[in-house]
């Protein structure tokens, strides 16, 4: 069942008015097993600082945070797209972050992130989308019926937020 969703693009004066919410969001999908650059048992002030840089990125054109919000008006998603690339590769963006609280999760929300992201992505010009994602994770699984390519696996990657290796699955999606 999809849910009612907006999309909006996030300021970085955004990110800020809403940094409750957005490490409200990061914590939950950590304490569910999302293995996204945090570690259990993770400390909100680190996850608000962390939420600071990327708002700091967004503020310099590096990348734009695209969140998904309720007919409540509560954040329940964001994903983001970064733009900022090496001089040789102006065509190609990275996917990063997408986070969808459990309150929301299996309503198309992530879905409706991803459609979003890549129209901004092609608005931006880009042409070819990369990202990774934990190696048998539901998100593997989402990206894979969302027709992204896998590119290939890397072993022992990151360590999942209680501890222990995990893989990595490197996707990509040409637009």
């Amino acid at each position: 069942m999809a849910t009612s969703i907006t999309i909006r693009t996030f300021s970085s004066a955004d990110i800020l008015h809403h940094l409750d919410a957005l490490t409200d969001i990061l914590e939950n999908c950590i304490r569910c097993g999302a293995s996204v650059s945090f570690m259990l048992p993770c400390e909100p002030n680190n996850l608000r600082a962390w939420w600071r840089t990327v708002a700091q990125s967004v503020e310099a054109k590096e990348r734009f945070l695209l969140a998904a919000l309720n007919t409540d008006q509560q954040l329940v998603g964001t994903v983001q797209l970064i733009v900022s690339q090496p001089e040789n590769q102006p065509h190609r963006a990275d996917v990063a972050k997408l986070l969808v609280h459990e309150r929301a999760r299996r309503r198309g929300v992530a879905a409706q992130l991803m459609a979003a992201l890549e129209t901004l992505a092609s608005e931006q010009h880009k042409t070819l989308l990369v990202l990774d994602t934990a190696t048998g994770s539901g998100a593997e699984t989402f990206y894979q019926q969302s027709g992204w390519h896998k590119a290939g696996v890397i072993p022992d990657y990151a360590l999942m937020p209680e501890g222990g290796l995990t893989s990595t699955t490197v996707f990509y999606k040409r637009l």
